[in-house]
């Protein structure tokens, strides 16, 4: 049964797994701008029932050189355009912070470890500066492994982890950081599985049975991350959606492939709304944060009652924060 549009939502609360904030808030401050979060994002996190977003730090490729600079000036600019609305998230205290209030949390994790270099020490600096989740790739090789590509271009022999690798995924679990898959190629992402122990996360990729593309996840990675009790946000890129068909209900389709997979346990929102991070013109998000009522629908449709759908919103996430982050 389809809900009214105006009927209240059953889920209780939401989190979205990766957003490009850091890039965000730091270019639009350059630009002179301030109170960005406020201005751009607040209203509609409010209205998505959203209590914590993890910020990506993410590198363009032509600005690598600098990506120990780029990241620095992105988790400052974050820091610096914080209201009284919004949290950094820490540790549990802090996320039992803003369930407890109307504060809605930001959490810091790194897009790909360029930043790093093949300085195992600066993870602790990053650590220190708050980062608590770890991307180890993006589509591209770094000292850490070789990224997943969105398509097939030319390219020379695949790479798991380096030597390096397995020393930064071996000490950011040391450390408690949340080791996180997406974009990593499946070589690395055997690795992964190899030289951790731990939960682990895909914070926005898709199912590749329904989008045959590198960049998602096979049936059998679903289940390695199921059964290490961790989470996947579905993304909802267009072409990692789909190529040809971006659309919520194909959206839908993924979050319905995970669960059946792995399980109602292992999926959550990864939504890597880039819009606004953009600002091209162009369409690039399948969803907004105003359509999480449609989403809730779409699997009310499909069967799926409250509990599985509070799971999928935020309670899947929210579940691994509150063991892994330090008290």
């Amino acid at each position: 049964m389809l809900l009214e549009p105006k009927e209240k939502t059953l889920y209780n609360f939401s989190i979205d797994a990766h957003l490009d904030l850091g890039g965000i808030v730091h270019n639009l401050r350059k630009k002179g701008q301030r109170q960005i979060l406020d201005t751009y994002f607040l209203d509609d996190f409010r209205k998505a029932k959203l209590k914590l977003v993890i910020a990506a730090i993410f590198i363009e490729s032509d600005r690598v050189e600098m990506a120990l600079s780029e990241a620095l000036q992105q988790i400052q600019a974050i820091k610096n355009d914080i209201s009284s609305s919004f949290r950094m998230v820490y540790s549990r205290a802090d996320l039992d912070q803003v369930m407890a209030t109307d504060e809605i949390g930001i959490l810091l994790s790194l897009e790909g470890l360029e930043p790093i270099m093949n300085h195992i020490e600066f993870l602790d600096v990053f650590y220190d500066l708050g980062v608590r989740a770890v991307g180890l790739t993006w589509s591209r090789r770094n000292f850490v492994a070789d990224g997943s590509y969105f398509r097939n271009p030319r390219q020379g022999i695949k790479g798991g982890l380096t030597p390096f690798g397995i020393e930064v995924v071996e000490h950011a679990e040391k450390l408690g950081m949340l080791v996180d898959v997406s974009h990593l190629n499946d070589q690395g992402f055997d690795d992964v599985i190899k030289y951790t122990s731990g939960s682990l996360i895909a914070s926005h990729s898709n199912s590749r049975v329904l989008n045959p593309i590198p960049r998602n996840l096979t049936d059998e990675q679903i289940k390695f991350i199921a059964d290490r009790k961790g989470v996947i946000g579905v993304n909802g890129y267009t072409f990692i959606v789909d190529e040809k068909n971006h659309t919520l209900e194909r959206l839908c389709d993924h979050i319905d492939h995970f669960i059946k997979v792995g399980g109602e346990d292992c999926v959550g929102f990864g939504f890597d709304l880039c819009d606004l991070y953009y600002n091209d013109g162009k369409k690039h998000d399948v969803v907004t944060y105003g359509d999480l009522d449609k989403i809730e629908n779409n699997l009310l449709t499909r069967g799926y009652d409250k509990e599985v759908i509070d799971k999928v919103f935020g309670g899947n996430f929210y579940r691994l924060l509150k063991e892994k982050l330090p008290e």
